[in-house]
């Protein structure tokens, strides 16, 4: 892997473990902040690491119970906003319409965390944890064949 690839890739990967590192390490310390502070005001409001530990330790049930829906719906929209934001500040994302994976899935992981408490998986409810990450593979699926798509029509055939 080229330097060139290896820094958009370790932006993004850090951006997964905390919104705002990335950023931080891209030296847009203004955005890096704003979002870890969104971040734990999210986290705190939503009850977000109980309801991962609850989640890890097969208390679903509670896992729900704790879970504070209307704050708990703007994590995805500002966690994949971060990966997309240091992914591209570094260099990354250079193709047209590289914005859409991120874009579909936070809309999965957002729909997938409204559905949660109803879809159960082989008679098991994954809860507000699991069933939103579960999401995350359709939104990247839907959101490459819609770049693909529509990189296809702007640029006619190849």
């Amino acid at each position: 892997m080229s330097t060139n690839q290896k820094k958009p890739t370790e932006m993004l990967l850090w951006s997964i473990a905390l919104p705002g590192f990335g950023q931080l390490l891209n030296g847009k310390f203004l955005k890096g902040v704003t979002f870890i502070i969104l971040e734990f005001l999210i986290n705190v409001q939503a009850n977000f690491n109980e309801i991962i530990r609850f989640s890890f330790n097969g208390q679903i049930h509670l896992a729900s119970e704790y879970a504070n829906y209307q704050w708990l719906m703007f994590y995805p929209c500002l966690y994949f906003f971060a990966m997309w934001d240091a992914f591209k500040d570094a260099g990354g994302g250079q193709k047209p319409y590289s914005f859409l994976p991120f874009v579909f899935s936070a809309y999965f992981v957002t729909v997938g965390l409204m559905y949660s408490d109803q879809v159960k998986l082989f008679g098991v409810s994954l809860g507000p944890v699991f069933f939103p990450m579960l999401s995350v593979l359709p939104g990247l699926i839907v959101g490459f064949i819609i770049q693909k798509v529509i990189t296809k029509k702007t640029n006619g055939p190849t």
